[in-house]
């Protein structure tokens, strides 16, 4: 909230316990029939967990995921999720969405011309929870095998990303999304990068500068407790999982993911990039700067690299423009310094003393 002194309305309340995760939609009942969810995907829930009694009416109660309404016993949206074959079409009337929306484009960037630059039709993936992200990750997975061929140069790209990276960042996306925003996830394959972008903030305290070390918080818990109680479960739910994406990136010598809330669109959603680029040793080394000291610039990087002015000033554009930097407000370029885009924001507004030097 900004700096005010002011009574919130109980709707301010109520939208910001959803937004910071300390509620989830996920336990909001759904008019949902119950027989909808005696599907394949229950029966292997059952399974797993060793439950004789499949009954649907007389099970999901006792997992909590079931409650009395005005019309008789009603599913959580947590159960709607896990077991429904079309969760996102008998949610559409409820002004929600649950599925996956994956785009290959041709080059680096969305071209909004009257012909689009998609490789193919765009791919519409629903079903159960568990299907649906083991369908998305198989897909995505065989866009990035088949690569793609540079008009004109005969040049095809090589993705090199980790497979359990790219996998747990669909995990992440289906599990943690706030559900309550009437929007798909979105995964778009560019020639230079990933991007998979879910409705919803980061919950809780998290921020995109601390999510590396802090790991991920469970926005909806339910969901993943039950989740991983599949056969094959996508995650096993011990929190591990972006910690490793780093770790993973950085084995590959790939620059570390890139986390990214847009708040100002008309649905807040949560951008994790995965650049198909090897990082410069010289990334390692300013990286590592920025962390320890704060913003950099174009002095600081020659002094580090031994790069003369205008070799340092190309340097920086270019890690702007990968959006592995940002630029923060400056009077004049000779002044202008850099940081990570997860502390632009906060550096922006405050004096804090920087190294100015041009």
């Amino acid at each position: 909230m900004d700096a005010s002194n002011r009574e919130l309305s109980a709707a301010e309340i109520a939208e910001l316990t959803y937004q910071r995760g300390a509620k989830s939609a996920e336990t909001l009942s759904m008019p949902v029939a119950l027989d909808l969810l005696n599907t394949d995907a229950w029966r292997s829930y059952c399974f797993t967990r060793g439950l004789a009694n499949m009954d649907v009416a007389a099970r999901l109660p006792r997992l909590g995921l079931a409650v009395p309404g005005e019309n008789g016993l009603q599913p959580l949206l947590a159960a709607v999720l896990l077991f429904a074959d079309e969760p996102g079409a008998l949610l559409a009337g409820q002004g929600m969405r649950a599925d996956i929306r994956v785009f290959h484009y041709k080059g680096k960037a969305v071209q909004r011309g009257e012909v689009p630059n998609l490789l193919l039709p765009p791919k519409t993936i629903s079903g159960p929870v568990v299907e649906q992200i083991a369908k998305a990750q198989a897909y995505v997975l065989e866009r990035l095998a088949v690569g793609l061929t540079m008009e004109g140069s005969g040049f095809k790209t090589r993705y090199r990303f980790p497979e359990r990276v790219i996998k747990e960042a669909v995990t992440n996306a289906v599990v943690h999304r706030d559900y309550r925003l009437n929007r798909d996830i979105h995964v778009r394959i560019f020639d230079d990068r990933v991007e998979v972008e879910s409705p919803g903030r980061l919950p809780g305290n998290l921020t995109p500068a601390t999510i590396e070390k802090t790991g991920s918080v469970p926005r909806n818990s339910l969901l993943a407790r039950h989740l991983r109680e599949f056969p094959n479960p996508p995650n096993v739910d011990a929190g591990e999982g972006v910690p490793m994406m780093f770790a993973q990136m950085a084995q590959a010598k790939l620059y570390e993911p890139l986390y990214r809330e847009q708040v100002e669109t008309a649905v807040p959603t949560l951008v994790v990039t995965l650049l198909n680029e090897e990082r410069p040793p010289l990334w390692v080394q300013v990286s590592d700067w920025i962390d320890r000291n704060g913003p950099i610039t174009n002095s600081r990087l020659r002094e580090i690299s031994g790069l003369d002015t205008l070799a340092a000033s190309k340097q920086l554009k270019q890690w702007v423009g990968q959006g592995v930097l940002a630029a923060l407000p400056s009077p004049s370029r000779q002044q202008a310094s850099y940081t990570k885009p997860d502390l632009a924001d906060l550096l922006g507004s405050l004096s804090l003393g920087l190294d100015n030097e041009p």
